[in-house]
């Protein structure tokens, strides 16, 4: 599998754990008898802290689908993954790191951290747009 193959299904991975962690909370305190299952706010601040933290890393990913999976769709279905396989792996670190970060905590150096990592993350996003708009029109 190359990279940006590789890249494209951890997101969907991470995606999926993060997911999960989300339901595996709620169905406990449903079971538990703690809460109604219909009872839920969909950003998480009813539960808890870290609840909303992991409703909201949920939200980053999947605000992120479009520029971060679309690109790396384009490039495995133009068979140009030669643009995104050097930092694909990277960009993967980047955005897993930036959701841990947001999980642990939400204190100002975390908060600056996540946001280096989102920036990095965007500085690889608009490389590979360029590089695709190059190829694609010169």
């Amino acid at each position: 599998m190359n990279p940006t193959a590789l890249a494209l299904s951890g997101y969907i991975t991470w995606f999926l754990v993060l997911l999960s962690s989300i339901v595996l909370m709620r169905v406990h305190l449903t079971l538990s008898g703690k809460r109604r299952a219909n009872s839920f706010s969909p950003t998480g601040e009813d539960v808890s802290d870290f609840s909303a933290r992991l409703c909201r890393t949920h939200a980053n990913c999947y605000e992120a689908m479009p520029y971060i999976g679309g690109l790396l769709i384009v490039a495995l279905a133009t068979d140009n993954t030669h643009i995104t396989d050097s930092l694909a792996l990277p960009l993967m670190i980047a955005r897993f790191l930036q959701s841990v970060v947001h999980l642990i905590s939400t204190k100002n150096l975390a908060v600056m951290a996540r946001f280096t990592f989102l920036t990095i993350q965007i500085i690889i996003c608009f490389y590979w747009s360029i590089m695709f708009l190059h190829k694609f029109t010169g």
